[in-house]
């Protein structure tokens, strides 16, 4: 009878237990708008893992490139108040720039002393997942030995003349990312480069089109759209780690200001921000085929290489100078560019 009363406890017990820790944020409810640039397929997905944590949330996913997304804000900022709770883009700089502005609201989470990248130190913003600016090309077609090891090759190269292909910086915070960290490297001269050597302005996914017919050598392209492509088309196109650099790029989660938020539900969006920057948020970001924030996090995207080799070998981005000189750099661009 003693056993039975002992189990019975510690069934009792272990049930309590489990009760407990699903229901850690049954207490947060409400509404949460979010304004995103992440792909909708990793988008779909976390949907379903907030709606698990997150039992009694109703939280909505407003998917958008950067362009697209700073348009639409700069739209609602006129009315004083914005159409989000909170947003997830691509890079640091917008962050400054609203944070400037005063519509992000100051959170100090304790995920902060695991980050191994930068964040605001007054919490206005964190960084969530971890692009990396790249080059590709496709095995199939052309030998690693006959192409670019660097991005000033990727542009200089007269071999490379119409067989080349990137972004645009006007309507991609990740490429506008970039370009700015490459004029900061090369100076403007390196967009007129771009420009001599034809280097075609498209979507990523319309470049690694042509890398698989044979229309390009080499394209500059976030890392995580070529593992996609390999694990899920069991494509054979290749990923080139630059030599003179690869150029990761930090993007951030904001809570935007609770009186110019839509739904006014600040102590859901810290949960939510708690969340992303914990190992279980963490997990779905390098599904998501981009690089955990978190130091020692044991898993890299598929494909990938160590993310702290990585770090070693960042070029770097003046986020401050991607901020404040963005209408120049993108005039620049354009000018070498997109207007030849």
């Amino acid at each position: 009878m003693k056993k039975f009363v002992a189990l019975l406890a510690c069934i009792m017990m272990l049930t309590g237990m489990a009760s407990v820790a699903s229901a850690v944020n049954e207490d947060v409810s409400g509404d949460v708008m979010i304004y995103t640039s992440m792909y909708q397929f990793v988008i779909d997905t976390m949907v379903e893992a907030v709606k698990e944590e997150f039992p009694n949330l109703n939280v909505e996913f407003f998917y958008g490139g950067t362009g697209k997304l700073q348009e639409k804000i700069y739209g609602e900022q006129s009315t004083g108040a914005l159409g989000c709770d909170m947003m997830l883009v691509a890079e640091p700089a917008f962050s400054l720039e609203l944070k400037e502005g005063g519509w992000l609201h100051p959170y100090k989470t304790s995920a902060a002393e695991n980050l191994r990248f930068d964040y605001d130190e007054e919490g206005y913003w964190y960084p969530v997942r971890v692009c990396n600016m790249v080059m590709a090309y496709n095995p199939d077609k052309k030998s690693a030995d006959e192409l670019p090891k660097t991005f000033k090759d990727f542009a200089e190269n007269p071999a490379l003349k119409g067989r080349i292909s990137m972004g645009n910086p006007l309507t991609s915070g990740t490429t506008m990312a970039a370009v700015a960290a490459l004029s900061d490297k090369y100076g403007y001269e390196y967009f007129d480069a771009l420009g001599k050597n034809d280097v075609m302005i498209e979507s990523g996914s319309v470049a690694l089109d042509k890398l698989g017919t044979g229309e390009c050598d080499a394209i500059m392209i976030l890392e995580e759209s070529v593992l996609q492509r390999r694990k899920e088309d069991g494509s054979k196109l290749s990923v080139i780690y630059p030599e003179d650099g690869n150029i990761l790029i930090p993007s951030t989660v904001m809570t935007v200001a609770e009186d110019k938020s839509a739904n006014v539900n600040i102590e859901a969006c810290e949960a939510i921000t708690d969340w992303l920057l914990s190992e279980a948020g963490q997990k779905f970001v390098v599904a998501g085929y981009m690089h955990s924030v978190l130091k020692d996090f044991p898993e890299v995207p598929y494909d990938s290489i160590d993310t702290d080799e990585l770090i070693r070998k960042d070029m770097g981005v003046d986020w401050v100078r991607c901020y404040t000189q963005r209408e120049e750099i993108r005039t620049r661009f354009q000018e070498a560019v997109t207007n030849q």
